[in-house]
């Protein structure tokens, strides 16, 4: 997002890449050149220039006292309380990111993915993706382009959304970065038949016991289709306390 609180798509960002002193983190404000995409016509979706990047020294502080500062920002977002409303959003005004805070979250679905191999024009394009030459300085050849493993499982979570007293039914797909980065990370150390329990830990109840939020983004060929791009976990506000948008 912005410093005013605009919602904004920056692709692609051959991220491996990318200068050490430009590789920025999570929660980590940067400063860098951007255009309008051209071929991407939702209005969020933005090309960035890798080597204009400086990133502050530090991500936001999380914790209590960093977690308020966090909302304080995110506060400037329109927060959803139901899918529908964002469908509409996107039919009237083109909306292809948005904030949504699940009434419930029900569960967390694990299936094996349809290939576990990427195709050849998959490959073609993540080279392409990760090869831009001319956004870098220094010798390029002494970079390494590698393909980053395909997933073999799909990640969805089935959620409520409760409006007016009904209850509304949703299922998203998970492309949270940070959900493969968990999934390899515990496969590496439990092996093929224990990183399943506490990754539904993790998804199942450790973070729907916070104040979850999902940031759900449209598929650029399927506009119809929302994916969830990030998982948002502030703490829940305490006893007597407002939501973290009039709390912060």
């Amino acid at each position: 997002m912005t410093e005013n609180g605009k919602l904004v798509r920056l692709y692609p960002v051959p991220f491996r890449l990318v200068a050490d002193d430009q590789q920025f983190r999570k929660w980590q404000w940067i400063e860098a050149r951007v255009e309008k995409a051209n071929a991407d016509h939702r209005p969020e979706s933005h090309r960035l220039f890798v080597d204009t990047v400086e990133c502050d020294p530090e991500p936001l502080r999380a914790g209590k006292e960093g977690w308020p500062r966090r909302m304080q920002l995110l506060s400037q977002l329109t927060v959803f309380d139901d899918f529908s409303t964002i469908q509409a959003a996107r039919i009237e005004n083109g909306t292809s990111l948005a904030l949504l805070r699940p009434s419930r979250i029900l569960g967390l679905d694990i299936s094996p993915a349809k290939s576990t191999e990427w195709t050849t024009a998959e490959k073609e394009k993540l080279l392409q993706l990760q090869s831009q030459g001319n956004l870098f300085d220094g010798d390029e050849e002494s970079k390494h382009i590698r393909l980053l493993e395909k997933l073999p499982f799909d990640f969805h979570y089935r959620y409520e959304c409760i409006v007016d007293g009904e209850v509304r039914s949703y299922r998203h797909k998970i492309v949270d970065w940070e959900a493969g980065a968990l999934f390899r990370n515990l496969r590496r150390k439990l092996g093929a038949s224990g990183w399943e329990a506490p990754f539904r830990e993790k998804y199942e109840r450790e973070l729907p016991a916070r104040d979850l939020l999902l940031l759900l983004g449209t598929i650029h060929r399927f506009p119809d289709q929302w994916l969830a791009v990030s998982v948002i976990c502030p703490p829940r506000p305490q006893a007597g306390q407002q939501h973290q948008e009039s709390l912060f």
